[in-house]
């Protein structure tokens, strides 16, 4: 019998390694049976299927039983780890107001890398998307527009770490519906022309005035979060 302490190195070193496999693959492609993996693995069953559990969990492998059973190469879903980010934050205690603080800086490198992108699909987009801001009428629609002009800067940028911070800023925008954020007339027509400005200015390809935009627009924000939480 090995001790726990070697046996646990070993599930560990296996987990590792049914990784490696499912990154070496497409994303649903068979890796192989368990007597497969056994033979090519050398190791015992129950530390295959410990070792299994654990990338599972991780969603890099796929686990099918029956006639087409064995092991499948997977990915980790990325909305389910921004929700765990997110839940993670709230625990802790953070604010919107601390992830508009963060993300920022990010912000405004994602509406810069947007200037310089070429995908005709996501450019046509965010014109589509500059032609219906004025009918964001109601904070609900306000929010909902904030998110898929976010989204779509973000995805514009081609940098996925870009997406993951602004994607947890948009799972939090969406948890503050409740809150007084574009209650008033005034505040909903600024957020509509710090929208039509910094469109403008990535479909001018004028990477300094969409800075310039974003910064403008998360200082905007944060005043707003900040005058809400006070008379709150």
């Amino acid at each position: 019998m090995q001790p726990t302490g070697h046996a646990e190195t070993l599930v560990s070193r296996t987990a590792r390694e049914l990784a490696r496999l499912s990154m070496a693959h497409e994303d649903g492609a068979f890796i192989g049976a368990e007597d497969d993996l056994l033979a090519k693995l050398g190791i015992s069953r129950p530390t295959l299927r410990q070792a299994a559990k654990i990338a599972e969990n991780d969603r890099l492998i796929s686990v099918r039983r029956g006639i087409r059973g064995g092991f499948y190469a997977s990915r980790p879903d990325a909305d389910d780890a921004i929700r765990t980010l997110t839940r993670y934050l709230r625990l802790k205690g953070a604010t919107l107001l601390d992830i508009v603080a963060v993300s920022r800086l990010v912000a405004e490198e994602a509406a810069s890398l947007a200037c310089k992108c070429n995908d005709s699909a996501l450019r046509d987009k965010l014109v589509q998307f500059a032609a219906t801001i004025d009918e964001a009428g109601t904070a609900g629609a306000l929010i909902v527009a904030e998110t898929r002009i976010a989204r779509l800067l973000a995805r514009m940028s081609g940098n996925p770490a870009i997406e993951l911070v602004m994607a947890i800023g948009y799972s939090f925008g969406m948890e503050e519906q409740g809150t007084n954020l574009y209650q008033t007339d005034d505040d909903r027509e600024i957020a509509r022309k710090l929208q039509h400005g910094l469109c403008q200015a990535i479909l001018e390809r004028d990477s300094e005035v969409a800075r310039l935009m974003m910064r403008r627009r998360s200082a905007t924000l944060a005043g707003w979060i900040e005058a809400a939480e006070a008379r709150a």
